[in-house]
């Protein structure tokens, strides 16, 4: 299995297990020169639920997502986008 899509599908879990709306939560792939960027959209209303009090869960995730892309070498961040 492509390492990129384990990142792509491990940040889907974690977000739509965050949020009220599942469906409407999606995770864009963004190939950079030197690592890959995985855009996270939820719905407005669960953006407080993913970023949490100053940030800390989404600080959180993307330290979780970030430690398994080191596992396979890879360079990885988490944007959440509105």
């Amino acid at each position: 299995m492509d390492a990129g899509r384990s990142l792509k599908d491990l940040l889907l879990y974690i977000a739509r297990n965050l949020v009220e709306n599942p469906d409407a939560v999606s995770v864009t792939e963004v190939e950079g020169d030197q690592e890959l960027t995985l855009e996270l959209r939820v719905a407005p209303e669960d953006m407080g639920k993913v970023i949490g009090r100053q940030g800390r869960i989404a600080k959180e995730i993307r330290t979780l997502v970030r430690s398994c892309a080191q596992r396979s070498g890879q360079k990885v961040s988490v944007d959440i986008v509105d």
